[in-house]
């Protein structure tokens, strides 16, 4: 009998929402162009990058907040083979959940 995977995620219960379709919610409710809202949705992402890579903390209101953490060096095993190997100390962005996004969820 086969072991269950780790990593095995659950199904999706819903569709991705793509950039596109967040620029066309955004240019029905602000009444700016397609284009504007495209320039705007760029320049929040740009915004947020810059100031994750400048090791500062991103407040979204209603969301959460983006943060950089470091991650030390560890031992793990490459899969097939079992041989040992060494992960380098990296950074990973986390995510911390608003509460009020949690309440409406």
């Amino acid at each position: 009998m086969p072991k269950p995977s780790r990593t095995a995620k659950p199904a999706a219960t819903a569709s991705k929402i793509a950039k596109t379709e967040l620029v066309d919610r955004v240019a029905a409710e602000t009444g700016l162009t397609k284009k504007q809202a495209g320039d705007a949705f760029d320049a929040l992402v740009d915004g947020i990058v810059s100031g994750l890579k400048n090791g500062q903390s991103v407040g979204l209101p209603g969301l959460g907040t983006l943060s950089v953490r470091a991650t030390a060096a560890r031992t793990g095993v490459k899969p097939g083979t079992s041989e040992r190997i060494t992960i380098p100390a990296g950074k990973k962005v986390r995510f911390k959940v608003a509460t009020t996004l949690k309440g409406t969820l």
